[in-house]
């Protein structure tokens, strides 16, 4: 096919993103059959004879990268089968995610079927699915399909009761704890958060770490990440279940704000500062030798094994993050998910490209020569992932407490809402108070 559908993409986008954009166009003529080429090439069969059409279909993702780029992925899905041919747009990284999101809500808004398939923020699922701009999935992906992945992602790809996403990756918050301080003041890793606290106390007043536990309380968006994983490990919530009222200023949610205040103001196993951090300035302290305990990103543990970066090599483990007493572990669901256009022109393309993409083969791919972690728990048993990405096997007991953000395709309003909310209630310690105005804002908002 000519690029018109790429060239279309590329014209349409604001400037800023435009600039950043860039178009795969390689064409190469590969295997028949998808399921069957694909085995054909992992057990060095002939290759059948090459097609002379094939269905063209664009796929557009935000850029990620490692070993391999997502263009070496979607070209193995090119080789893999000679039924469909996919033109990969790419899009900036998820750190210009205003630019990802625009350039996407430009082209789906627009109903010309292009890109055919495309990657999301997780927190713009049920916008784009609100819209109508999402094609929904559980005609083509059943119940037990769905069960393979973690539940918390199925969770944040459904809206209104249908799947309008696929699970690619995955990431969470997560505990990182210093083994050597645990072990000297004869701890165990906390389950529950008064025993972290213990923990964090007894740490500090040994002197052998200047904070006990570090966390971010910017007023920003890892804010809403920080607290959607206390209120739920309290068992709480942010909205109702039918996400049509806000239950911000419910007890559970209360308890669960009113500790991380007390973190600073009554336990003091947190400095004052972490109201002025995100995940940069908690990360450098922890990494540094400072902190006990840190509630972070999985990329801080790259860097806390690397001797250039870190002061903790090989010091440093990772669990679920705490819960309160009669809870359960949660971990405010990150990541990209696969998105089918609702106006794509070959959907029965779309879904054969989505189904490989999103296959436990191709997520132990991703997950090996990007870093990218599998939302499909079954992978996380592979022992070549154990054995070339050993922190990343640790993360399954992780994932399975994912948690999302609040379903609701009204998301950036009600998460200003409730980042101003929380960051006052934390300032003031007037914590129903504040939860009580911003939980009446969030009504309206969704109501």
């Amino acid at each position: 096919m000519s690029d018109k559908k790429s060239d279309t993409i590329l014209n349409n986008l604001p400037k800023s993103a435009s600039k950043l954009l860039t178009v795969e166009t390689g064409r190469r003529q590969f295997l028949l059959g998808a399921g069957a080429s694909a085995g054909a090439l992992a057990f060095g069969l002939p290759r059948p004879a090459r097609a002379q059409s094939r269905t063209e279909i664009t796929f557009a993702s935000a850029k990620f990268f490692g070993k391999e780029t997502i263009s070496d992925v979607v070209n193995a899905y090119n080789e893999a089968q000679s039924k469909v041919h996919v033109t990969y747009v790419e899009l900036p990284p998820p750190s210009a995610s205003t630019e990802v999101h625009q350039a996407l809500v430009q082209q789906l808004a627009r109903r010309t079927g292009t890109p055919d398939v495309f990657t999301q923020d997780v927190v713009w699922i049920a916008e784009f699915a609100g819209a109508g701009w999402a094609l929904p999935l559980d005609q083509y992906f059943n119940a037990d399909t769905q069960k393979q992945y973690f539940p918390g992602t199925i969770a944040a790809c459904t809206y209104g009761g249908k799947l309008t996403a696929l699970p690619w990756f995955v990431d969470s918050g997560m505990l990182f704890y210093r083994k050597d301080l645990l072990e000297g003041a004869g701890a165990k890793v906390p389950e529950t958060w008064d025993e972290l606290a213990t923990a964090a106390a007894e740490i500090q007043k040994s002197g052998k770490a200047k904070f006990g536990y570090l966390w971010q309380g910017k007023q920003a968006e890892v804010l809403v990440c920080d607290a959607v994983e206390v209120i739920a490990s309290n068992g709480g919530s942010i909205l109702s279940p039918d996400g049509k009222t806000g239950i911000l200023n419910d007890a559970k949610s209360i308890e669960a704000i009113q500790f991380l205040y007390d973190t600073i103001n009554k336990t003091k196993i947190s400095p004052a500062d972490v109201l002025s951090w995100d995940e940069e300035p908690s990360r450098r302290p922890f990494t540094a030798g400072q902190s006990a305990f840190l509630r972070n990103w999985s990329y801080v543990y790259g860097i806390a094994q690397d001797k250039k970066e870190s002061q903790v090599v090989d010091k440093v483990g990772v669990a679920p993050l705490p819960h309160f007493a009669g809870g359960k572990s949660s971990a405010c669901l990150g990541g990209y998910q696969y998105g089918v256009n609702a106006a794509t022109k070959n959907p029965e393309a779309a879904i054969d490209f989505l189904t490989w993409m999103s296959s436990a083969e191709t997520q132990l791919r991703y997950a090996l020569q990007l870093g990218i972690a599998p939302t499909r728990p079954d992978v996380y048993e592979d022992a070549k992932l154990g054995a070339e990405q050993p922190f990343m096997k640790q993360l399954k007991s992780v994932f399975t407490g994912a948690t999302p953000r609040p379903v609701t395709p009204t998301y950036a309003q009600v998460t200003l809402a409730i980042q101003s909310g929380v960051s006052r209630a934390l300032v003031t310690g007037k914590v129903k108070e504040e939860l009580d105005a911003a939980n009446d804002r969030i009504t309206k908002i969704v109501g």
